[in-house]
């Protein structure tokens, strides 16, 4: 029941609660730990390689000997659980090389487990960084236009998704959008035994402005057109709640909202509606900004990030895919 004063001040004074820095701590609503970050790391093919990715500062991409590195800070810092996205040394129409056993996020995902094996290690899903063309699946040609193949992907994603579960992934993440794509990797996974592998969906993920430094750290820009036949546009919130509850009816144990600070309201309403476990991810383009500012001595970078990612949490979003994950880790271990 939601409190309704009979009288106001002077009787009722709200300060009174924050006036006391333990009793501003003891009637905070929502915490943000340690225990909500996922970090996203970018793996490339190559030995010693640490490549700052000029658009988001502090990122890189991290050939598989120096990837171990990161698994070593990852560990050191208590996160419990990264993203993966590989960039792989050659492409193709089809994204071939996603499907390999030996391709550059199956031979992560088995040394991130060899080296960390209580890390939770989660890998995207998708054939972006892996076509010629920069598009999520084979592509088409409906009418004149060049778009991707939904129903052709499907299969394509099942086989990417049970390399990924046999390297060792805990958690599989499918990003692409495809219709019915929860459901064919499901089908995939558990015709190979990986029944207990569990499904982090992209299931909100727009086609937003906010992307612009990922498709430089993943080489994943399309080659024409863009992604607005499959990803959804960002002046939709009920078709953010059919596209959940579709791919939670698919099997989905886990659903995402992509990007997170424009779209707090679809969160809150997902989280309101179905009560299940909800993923948002704070974009490149959310931490680019941040990082921009930050360096102009415009805003306070420390605050304005716990101050975001709290945001998040009054959302009732209960895990979170950001860069900044290490500086929060070293901030909150600070206290």
């Amino acid at each position: 029941m939601t409190f309704q004063p009979t009288a106001g001040y002077p009787l009722h004074r709200p300060r009174r609660l924050r006036a006391h820095p333990r009793l501003r701590d003891l009637t905070r609503e929502n915490r943000l730990g340690v225990d909500d970050l996922i970090y996203p790391l970018f793996v490339y093919h190559g030995t010693n390689l640490r490549r700052e990715i000029p658009s988001m500062p502090g990122q890189f991409q991290l050939s598989l000997d120096r990837f171990r590195e990161a698994i070593d800070e990852v560990v050191e810092l208590r996160i419990p659980a990264i993203l993966l996205f590989g960039i792989p040394d050659s492409k193709d129409a089809f994204g071939s090389a996603a499907c390999r056993d030996d391709g550059i996020v199956q031979e992560a995902v088995s040394i991130a487990k060899r080296q960390a094996p209580e890390l939770l290690v989660i890998t995207d899903l998708c054939f972006c960084e892996y076509t010629d063309h920069g598009h999520c699946g084979p592509l088409s040609d409906r009418g004149g236009r060049l778009d991707v193949d939904n129903d052709a992907t499907l299969p394509l994603l099942a086989r990417q998704a049970v390399s990924h579960a046999r390297a060792g992934a805990d958690v599989i993440a499918p990003s692409g959008m495809m219709d019915g794509m929860v459901k064919a990797i499901r089908e995939g996974l558990d015709a190979e035994g990986f029944t207990g592998t569990p499904i982090m969906a992209y299931s909100a993920k727009f086609a937003s402005g906010y992307y612009g430094p990922f498709r430089e750290a993943a080489e994943s820009a399309p080659a024409f057109g863009d992604r607005r036949s499959y990803q959804m546009d960002p002046a939709n919130g009920d078709e953010a709640i059919r596209e959940a509850a579709l791919d939670l009816a698919e099997g989905a144990d886990i659903v995402m909202v992509k990007p997170a600070l424009a779209y707090l309201d679809v969160a809150r309403r997902i989280k309101d509606t179905f009560g299940v476990p909800l993923a948002a991810y704070n974009v490149s383009g959310e931490y680019a900004m941040v990082k921009a500012a930050a360096r102009n001595g415009w805003i306070d970078e420390r605050r304005i990030v716990l101050e975001t990612l709290t945001g998040f949490k009054r959302a009732g979003i209960d895990m979170i895919l950001t860069y900044h994950a290490p500086d929060v880790a070293r901030w909150l271990r600070e206290g």
